[in-house]
């Protein structure tokens, strides 16, 4: 009986070992959570025994338990990086569309071959779908998906729209609109650019140049000239009323009609301003088809929509005597993104940002929790697997009730104190030495026995 005694000590003292073994060979492991050899003694009794002489039968090893307190963070350089503040783990499938699921506090994540979120072990991340806003459609883990971060954002926007707010100087001279010529900057007061696009996601420089017109006689209001050039190419608003020209017949007045070709000169349209200095319209206010072609060729370029027109929209502009100013400038048009950045919050949003400016919500990061997380399975690389004694995976956003943040160019460490884990080792060292003298000793008292004549 001592002997079994003693080789259970040497067992559970073995176990306690390779316990702490594993716990130290696992110090620097992302996400490990260090494990605690529990034992139970043995005891044997009967209706008939004697409680009161009855010795115990050895030790047994009760369960190595996992101990999922939280480890601390470790800063890095990469924003596919995470680690969760709080409860919660990363769910992960092995294949695309399997819902067989493991969980993991690692959140070492990079894109594969493919353009998937997978950790290490090539594992995909699941998430929960997103609508254009960044919220969730669904927080189940029947529908949750591996996530793809695309390289290009959309389909180019031909812009249709320009918006401009400024001030134009009232203390400006006048000039004649009809001697304009973009390429002599004493012939206008101002001028402002912005980039537009065709339908093929073109970037083409539209400029706007503002010339101040002698004004007549005293009505309570004043005018301004905004001439047009597409990436150097004015453009002629011929055809639209009160729109500003060049004198071809000599009587002193513009011309409102013709073509670029038989005026010899180019129109724009007439911004007007009330005696305060608030604006009160424009004339035209648009840009059409026709007045894109400058001789008859299109300056956007062949193959683009031949129909694109540009809606001038001028924002509240002023006339105030102060220096020109440009308050606002902007359009609707759009070219092809390209990916720059891809960023996670702390909510588990995963966005990517493209050249073109457009900042797209792609996914939320799933987490899963469980009623009793030393029920999991442990299945390697840092994972486990619901069990019966875990319960089932319950999902959830990040930093929402019982779930914790997501921290994003982070990565959890072990959670193994190295200190402790030695000190481990050493009690454990002294308790395999103290059961193999009890089986020493018991090997010395039978040897006794055996030579009594």
């Amino acid at each position: 009986m001592s002997f079994n005694i003693a080789l259970s000590g040497i067992s559970a003292a073995q176990k306690d070992l390779n316990t702490t073994a594993n716990n130290i060979a696992n110090v620097n492991t992302t996400g490990f959570k260090e494990s605690r050899a529990e034992f139970a003694d043995v005891y044997a009794s009967s209706i008939f025994s004697n409680g009161k002489t009855t010795v115990g039968g050895g030790v047994s090893t009760a369960q190595v338990a996992q101990q999922f307190k939280q480890g601390s963070h470790l800063a890095t350089n990469n924003a596919l990086d995470m680690a969760i503040n709080g409860g919660g783990f990363f769910v992960t499938s092995s294949e695309l569309g399997s819902k067989d699921m493991s969980y993991t506090r690692a959140g070492a994540f990079k894109v594969n071959a493919d353009s998937y979120l997978v950790n290490s072990a090539g594992n995909y991340l699941q998430t929960f779908p997103v609508d254009s806003n960044g919220n969730s459609t669904s927080v189940s883990l029947t529908t949750t998906q591996p996530v793809k971060i695309p390289d290009t954002a959309g389909s180019p926007q031909k812009t249709n729209s320009i918006g401009i707010q400024m001030n134009l100087n009232a203390g400006e001279e006048t000039l004649d609109p009809a001697a304009f010529d973009p390429n002599d900057p004493t012939t206008f007061n101002n001028s402002t650019s912005v980039t537009m696009y065709d339908s093929l996601g073109e970037p083409h420089i539209l400029t706007t140049y503002f010339v101040r017109p002698e004004q007549g006689a005293y009505t309570g209001e004043s005018n301004w000239v905004a001439f047009y050039a597409v990436d150097g190419q004015q453009v002629d608003l011929a055809g639209a009323a009160g729109s500003y020209g060049r004198d071809t017949t000599g009587d002193g007045i513009a011309d409102t009609t013709g073509t670029a070709a038989t005026a010899g000169g180019w129109r724009g349209s007439v911004l007007t301003f009330n005696d305060t200095g608030a604006y009160t319209g424009s004339d035209p206010a648009i840009i059409t088809t026709e007045q894109l072609g400058v001789a008859g060729a299109n300056v956007l370029g062949a193959g683009t929509d031949g129909t694109q027109a540009l809606n001038l929209n001028f924002n509240n502009p002023t006339q105030y005597s102060s220096a020109f100013e440009v308050t606002e400038l902007s359009q609707d048009g759009t070219t092809v993104g390209r990916l720059t950045n891809v960023e996670v919050g702390e909510d588990g949003l995963i966005s990517a940002s493209y050249s073109n400016g457009s900042t797209v919500p792609l996914a939320r990061v799933a987490l899963a929790r469980f009623s009793n997380e030393q029920g999991l399975s442990q299945v390697g690389n840092t994972s486990w697997q619901a069990s019966l004694e875990s319960g089932q995976a319950l999902a959830g956003e990040a930093n929402s009730g019982t779930f914790g943040s997501i921290r994003s160019s982070a990565l959890e460490q072990s959670n193994v104190d190295l200190t402790t884990e030695l000190v481990d080792l050493i009690s454990a060292q002294r308790n395999f030495q103290a059961n193999s003298r009890t089986l020493e000793i018991n090997n010395t008292l039978q040897q006794t026995v055996l030579q009594i004549r």
